[in-house]
């Protein structure tokens, strides 16, 4: 078969003398003389990848009418909170590792080398920050919304701009997820682009809308295997067709890919040890320790300890997919190292790399590309139903419940579920946009989370952290924070650093079958390497771009954090700053680690840490609660049995255990407000 893919040994071509000006044919267009058919998708890859939508739907189902659906806002947002630590830990896994990061990341290892495996620390640190700091606070309040956080410790103002400027960033975040996988694939298989929107969209909406949390976990559980399937089965044939583990990381070490030693400081490299460390690790904070989706997680489990585990095991989820991902990478150029795909124009973005690969290796073996194909949509299903779920759930604890606060349970599971579904749809719908802007989206997903959760993640900071801070501070910080990212961000667009500066690593296409330009004549040529293209002199830019524009995009969110809570501790501090007293007790973060934990949904305590203030247990805070007639007035109501009382009166709601009501004949006590006595 000709040409030979990049396995293949090329070819003897005797020398050949010249001949005469008169016997040459007229040089033809290079678009004529394409030589390589367009490598396509099979009835059995899109059988298996049919069965892959039609098992996360079955998931859906099963969990939203076989086992009863959800009676409650509560069982439709957090499952109940009887979720484990396994489940859950594999959804967290499968929630930012969208099918970008499953063609991207690969692409990414195969140009820059395997230094990109320094992403797994700083998740570690990520990891270790989140259970330290951030879980305690949201799974020890109660809190369904993380936002709700931001008014009980500022204003409703802040709630109100943290939950719209989280919606409409996931709500672009998503539509582009949707689309970008159905664009690389169409570009390099020709699938359909319409075809792949529809099907995942609807299928994700639907599952998301039918089953609730309970669905969207356990089909990021199926789904989690599905990706890690498709890595191995790529490792495996890779490794076989190159020769063995041995050589491709001798071919690996020889062509500079291994290279883990890279602590160059300047910020415009755009991987190195402490792009990974400091931005890394930021970026995967503002992901894992306050963003809703994440947080929805962990108030889901039974227990704080359980919430811990599904940490730890959603730390050795990412360690898989990103290690299996830059393998895969690797084993792209001990392939490809003497033939690139990009150089030779098989392809014509890196982001394409990947669907080449698995088409080009499993062109003999039906179905198992339909594998790889359902890996990369794996990540775009848990993706868009974590983040359709996550709007729901703020749009319902922020915006509804406070306007309409007697609604009841199954009328809030039904404006839920129809919120999912017009969540679901307004994402399908920007990704039918996204796909009139041509090319730049996988740059823009990354672009838009990094603008907004950067921020997002300073304003939690200075309401955990720094008592002195005051709502103008905070709303100041948000304000300037979100403007330097955004600011930086699209000048990096518009202005992209030079290859130099990002420092990819080189590619060859010395024995590529390819169609050599010279300066004034097309000739095709079998062997040979790429000459240098003659690229027009770039234009003038600004002193600017060279430096500030040029910084990694994994400092994006570090940069709108830190200026964040820069700016909002300076403007706290021009009237004065807040006085510790003047805040409501419990809103600090060493404040609620002496509170006591929470009660699980079935009543068994966790252990706890003894406070240095007054702690009253929750059964018996509730006991006497009952005999007294309820609460204080203005106080919040204790739903299913939860609340913990602070030293200094403040009463924060605990936990979700059932009790007997006297109010209610000794049974379990509905989520109502007890009858004035």
């Amino acid at each position: 078969m000709w040409p030979p893919t990049a396995l293949s040994s090329p070819p003897r071509v005797p020398p050949r003398r010249p001949e005469p000006a008169s016997r040459r044919r007229p040089p033809r267009r290079l678009e004529e003389l394409e030589a390589r058919p367009r490598l396509t998708f099979s009835l059995w890859d899109y059988g298996v990848f049919g069965l892959m939508l039609l098992i996360s739907t079955g998931i859906g189902l099963f969990h939203g009418l076989v086992k009863g659906g959800q009676k409650t806002s509560e069982d439709f947002f957090t499952g109940g909170r009887r979720m484990s630590a396994l489940p859950v830990g594999l959804s967290l896994s499968a929630s930012f590792m969208s099918a970008i990061q499953v063609l991207g990341v690969p692409a990414e290892a195969y140009r820059y080398g395997a230094k990109f495996l320094w992403m797994c620390l700083g998740q570690l640190l990520n990891t270790l920050l989140t259970a330290q700091f951030f879980l305690p606070v949201f799974y020890r309040l109660g809190l369904t919304s993380t936002y709700e956080y931001l008014e009980r410790r500022f204003s409703r103002s802040v709630r109100l701009c943290g939950t719209l400027q989280y919606v409409v960033a996931t709500m672009l975040y998503t539509g582009i997820v949707i689309y970008a996988p159905a664009l690389i694939l169409n570009q390099v298989t020709g699938l359909d682009i319409w075809a792949s929107l529809l099907s995942t969209g609807v299928i994700c909406t639907f599952y998301t809308t039918i089953g609730g949390m309970k669905a969207v976990i356990w089909t990021d559980v199926f789904q989690v295997f599905v990706m890690l399937s498709g890595f191995i089965a790529i490792i495996i044939r890779g490794v076989l067709l190159v020769g063995g583990p041995a050589r491709v990381l001798g071919i690996a070490t020889n062509g500079s890919r291994v290279n883990f030693g890279d602590f160059n400081p300047d910020p415009r490299s755009r991987y190195t040890v402490w792009t990974f460390v400091l931005g890394g690790t930021l970026v995967w904070l503002s992901m894992y320790g306050v963003n809703q989706a994440q947080v929805q997680r962990y108030v889901a489990c039974r227990t704080e300890r359980e919430a811990r585990m599904a940490l730890l095991v959603n730390q050795v989820g990412l360690f898989c997919i990103v290690s299996s991902a830059v393998a895969c990478g690797l084993v792209m150029f001990a392939l490809y190292k003497d033939c690139d795909p990009l150089l030779a124009g098989y392809i014509s973005a890196p982001d394409q790399y990947m669907p080449y690969l698995v088409l080009d290796i499993f062109k003999t073996s039906p179905g198992v590309p339909g594998l790889f194909l359902a890996c990369a949509y794996s990540g775009t299903l848990s993706t868009a139903s974590t983040s359709i779920n996550a709007m729901a759930a703020v749009t319902v604890e922020d915006l509804v419940k406070p306007r309409l606060p007697t609604l009841s349970p199954r009328r809030l599971t039904l404006i839920s579920k129809g919120l999912s579904l017009i969540y679901g749809t307004s994402c399908i719908t920007v990704a039918a946009l996204a796909s009139l802007l041509g090319g730049g989206v996988l740059q823009g997903s990354f672009t838009v989370m990094g603008v907004i959760s950067g921020p997002l993640l300073g304003a939690f900071v200075l309401g955990m952290f720094l008592p002195m801070c005051s709502t103008a501070g905070v709303l100041g910080g948000l304000a300037t924070g979100f403007a330097l990212s955004f600011w930086v961000a699209v000048g990096g667009t518009l202005y992209p650093p030079s290859v130099a500066t990002m420092g990819v690593l080189p590619a060859s296409g010395a024995l590529c079958p390819l169609y050599n330009r010279t300066a004034g004549t097309n000739r095709t040529v079998l062997l040979g390497p790429l000459p240098p293209r003659e690229e027009p002199p770039a234009p003038a830019r600004p002193a600017i771009v060279g430096d500030f524009y040029a910084i990694s995009y994994l400092y994006y969110g570090a940069l709108g954090t830190l200026t964040t809570v820069v700016v909002g501790v300076l403007l706290s501090s021009l009237p004065g700053p807040t006085k510790r007293t003047r805040l409501p007790p419990g809103m600090l973060w060493w404040d609620i680690a002496k509170q006591t934990s929470s009660v699980s949904p079935m009543g068994t305590k966790t252990p706890r840490k003894e406070p240095l203030g007054k702690v009253e247990a929750p059964q018996a805070l509730l006991a006497r609660l009952d005999g007294e007639g309820g609460p204080p007035p203005g106080s919040p109501r204790l739903g299913w049995g939860g609340g913990v009382k602070l030293g200094g009166g403040a009463w924060v709601l605990g936990g979700w255990g059932t009790r007997s009501c006297r109010a209610h004949g000794g049974g379990p006590c509905p989520d109502k407000p007890h009858p004035p006595p």
